[in-house]
C-alpha cells in the first residue's frame, strides 16, 4: 500500500473535514462523512491509507474465546498485516452493543506505525487508547468483547463505515470534528483545493471577528474582495 506524497498529506494535515467535504461536494460526492463516530481525544489531524476489517453478526458455533487462538482469525490477521502509515478501517454494521477492538489490538497497531483506527461500532479499554498517540474514532463506549456480537470474516475488502463505502487504499483523513473518506484517485486535487479554501477561510474569520459582514464576503461576490484577499495573503505570508 503506497503512501501519499509528502505534498499532498502535508496539506491534508491542514484542512478541516468540514472544509474537505464542501470541496468533494463540489465534485458531486454528498456521502463521504463517516456518521456516528467522534474522537477520543482531540489532537493534530490523522491522514493515511484505508486498511479494512469487515463483521458480520457473530454466531455461537463459530465465535468462541479460543478463536482467537487461530492465525487466520480475520481480527488478529487484519491487526498484524495493517501495514506503516496506514488507517485501520473497521466494519461494525454500525452496532456497537460488543466492542469492534480494545486497547491491547490499538495497542499493537500503534506500534506497528498505524496512523489511526476507526470503527462505525464500538471499543472496549477506551480510557487507554484514548491516552494513546494513535488516533482513534467510534461512536461510543463498549465493554463486551467482539465475540458476543461481531465475526470477523474479511481483511482489506470494501466496506462500509459509518454509512461511508470505503475502499482499500482511499484516503482517510480526520480532525476533531470526524472522518471523512476520499477517493484515492482524488486526494491530490481535493488536498490542493482544501488548502486553498483553508486560507481563504482564515481571511474570511479574520474579516467577520473585525465587523464585516459576510454579503459579498462568503461567497465572494463582491468584486473587490478578491483584491483584499490577496493583500491579506500577502502581508500575512500565506
Amino acid at each position: 500500500m503506497s503512501d501519499l506524497d509528502d505534498s499532498t498529506h502535508k496539506k491534508l494535515l491542514n484542512v478541516s473535514s468540514a472544509t474537505l467535504t464542501t470541496v468533494m461536494f463540489k465534485r458531486g460526492l454528498k456521502n463521504i462523512y463517516l456518521q456516528g463516530v467522534s474522537r477520543l481525544r482531540p489532537g493534530p489531524n490523522m491522514v493515511g491509507p484505508a486498511f479494512t476489517l469487515r463483521y458480520i453478526p457473530a454466531r455461537e458455533d463459530l465465535d468462541h474465546l479460543e478463536s482467537f487462538a487461530d492465525r487466520n482469525n480475520a481480527q488478529r490477521k487484519g491487526v498484524e498485516e495493517c501495514p506503516a502509515g496506514a488507517v485501520f478501517m473497521i466494519d461494525s454494521r454500525m452496532d456497537a452493543s460488543a466492542a469492534s477492538a480494545g486497547c491491547i489490538l490499538a495497542t499493537r497497531l500503534q506500534a506497528r506505525g498505524c496512523r489511526g483506527l476507526v470503527t462505525d461500532g464500538g471499543f472496549r479499554d477506551t480510557p487507554d487508547i484514548a491516552e494513546l498517540d494513535m488516533p482513534a474514532y467510534h461512536s461510543r463506549p463498549s465493554a463486551p468483547t467482539n465475540l458476543t456480537k461481531h465475526h470477523a470474516v474479511a481483511v482489506n475488502d470494501p466496506i462500509a463505515c459509518g454509512g461511508v463505502s470505503v475502499f482499500p487504499g482511499d484516503i482517510i483523513v480526520g480532525d476533531n470534528e470526524g472522518v471523512v473518506c476520499i477517493p484515492r484517485h482524488m486526494a491530490h486535487e481535493v488536498a490542493c483545493e482544501a488548502a486553498e479554501m483553508t486560507v481563504f477561510e482564515d481571511f474570511v474569520l479574520e474579516m467577520v471577528r473585525q465587523g464585516a459582514s459576510t454579503f459579498g464576503l462568503y461567497p465572494p461576490t463582491d468584486p473587490s474582495t478578491k483584491d483584499r484577499f490577496n493583500a491579506w495573503r500577502l502581508e500575512n505570508g500565506k
